[in-house]
């Protein structure tokens, strides 16, 4: 099977600076199989110059904690992302000296700078999707387990002198005709494909919770990804955030060939492709 690490992806406008979208857990095998991300002059250079993060998930944090290597770079959130990072003092590994955190400001879209203030190339349009508080931050008892709107955004992705943009949704618990009227034709999406079924961790016998517990829109179904996502014409559509449990992952399944004859992929490692 092809390589599916957790969800990161790194995008480029001049193809030598580097911004990282979520921190996975993995990142450092990532960086590893990824030669752009390489170092390219000194001991301890590096590409990336920004980290974007659409939520405080463990899949998109906890590789910040691989991060803190003395090197510069920008860290982009949410006012809540940034406050829960924070008020977990293990983050502080991050020097601050070195690591500017900065928020977003949401249905703007804004040039992503370095840690010397100097402009990628990169613009990014951050807005809020409907989604769930990181389950490590969950508080049972409150309604809605302390969700507030800010927990999870999704982002529009280009350059400065781009025709269209890459939407990244790697975590959406429902999909409001507000989010999908935000994409116009020749657009990319990559997109929240944790499970094909709503029961899939239940029926399974891995787990408890459904996909809408978890904050995550399932494939198939009715209300499902592929079927909201009908007829909204894009340049490309393509699944990420994918569950081990999910059939779509075996290329001879047939979940794969109703998500392919529905027009869509299945992002996987070192996959690379432009949007103009």
């Amino acid at each position: 099977m092809v390589p599916q690490t957790q969800s990161s992806i790194a995008v480029s406008a001049d193809g030598a600076r580097w911004v990282v979208v979520n921190a996975s857990p993995d990142i450092r095998q990532q960086f590893l199989a990824t030669r752009v991300l390489h170092p390219a002059t000194g001991l301890r250079s590096s590409p990336l110059t920004t980290v974007l993060l659409t939520n405080a998930d463990v899949d998109h944090v906890a590789g910040l904690l691989s991060l803190r290597e003395n090197h510069a770079f920008t860290l982009y959130a949410t006012d809540r992302v940034l406050r829960v990072l924070d008020s977990n003092t293990i983050f502080n590994v991050l020097d601050r000296h070195r690591v500017k955190r900065l928020a977003l400001r949401l249905d703007q879209i804004q040039p992503v700078m370095d840690a010397e203030g100097g402009d990628t190339g990169v613009r990014v349009e951050p807005f809020v999707i409907p989604g769930k508080i990181a389950l490590w931050l969950e508080n049972p008892d409150v309604e809605g387990f302390g969700s507030v709107p800010e927990d999870t955004i999704g982002l529009a992705l280009g350059t400065a002198g781009s025709r269209h943009r890459l939407f990244y949704l790697p975590g959406c618990a429902a999909l409001p005709d507000a989010i999908k009227s935000r994409l116009a034709p020749g657009d990319s999406l990559l997109f929240d494909g944790t499970t094909f079924t709503d029961d899939e961790m239940i029926s399974s016998g891995v787990g408890h919770k459904s996909a809408s517990r978890m904050g995550h829109l399932p494939m198939s179904g009715a209300g499902g990804a592929v079927a909201q996502w009908s007829g909204v014409s894009l340049g490309r559509k393509l699944f990420i955030h994918i569950n081990n449990t999910n059939p779509v992952l075996l290329p001879d399944s047939p979940e794969r060939a109703f998500v392919r004859a529905a027009g869509w992929e299945i992002a996987y490692d070192g996959m690379e492709f432009c949007v103009e």
